[in-house]
């Protein structure tokens, strides 16, 4: 669990690297002994402008510190997220940001082990993948056969793709924050 101040210190960072590369400027060096900062995790760093979606983009693999992370993810979502176009310095005083720290992933057999509002999901299946946030399925009040379904959207699959033999199933948990709770 993150402490209030080690949340708006990621958040900071994130909003600060948006705008030192918006600037065509190097990201600051960040620069700590916290051990929390230099925990290898995945996180999701998720950009909206009046709470419509605007960015998002994550990482789920945990071989980098989670401050690292956090700057890449910043980066992507703001200026790599291929459903949209790079942010400009219009839109940097409206962003929104999210912050997503996930927990390891966990292979499951059994869907109820799903725990709606608690449990992101990764779906593959051959060469597709579909993740979506924990956050996600609550936003959209969806039960877990419609969190499943719209993985299995994302994934590029069809909506029963899931309960094939070969789709693998894994869940995990995120802590999320926003600079909306400052």
């Amino acid at each position: 669990m993150l402490t209030p101040e080690q949340k708006n210190k990621l958040l900071s960072l994130a909003r600060q690297t948006i705008q030192k590369h918006l600037k065509k400027e190097k990201a600051s060096v960040f620069k700590t002994t916290e051990p929390v900062f230099l925990k290898k995790c995945g996180a999701f760093v998720t950009l909206k402008i009046d709470n419509e979606l605007r960015g998002c983009i994550g990482y789920i693999v945990a071989d980098k510190p989670l401050y690292e992370t956090i700057q890449e993810m910043a980066v992507e979502a703001a200026f790599g997220d291929p459903r949209f176009t790079p942010l400009d310095e219009s839109e940097f005083k409206k962003i929104k940001i999210e912050i997503s720290v996930l927990s390891e992933l966990k292979q499951i057999s059994d869907i109820n082990e799903i725990e709606v509002g608690k449990h992101g999901i990764l779906l593959r299946k051959g060469f597709n993948s579909g993740l979506l946030l924990p956050q996600v399925a609550t936003e959209y009040r969806w039960s877990r056969d419609e969190f499943l379904m719209h993985t299995c959207l994302k994934a590029g699959l069809s909506v029963e793709a899931w309960k094939d033999k070969d789709a693998r199933i894994y869940i995990f948990s995120a802590e999320v924050f926003n600079e909306e709770e400052k």
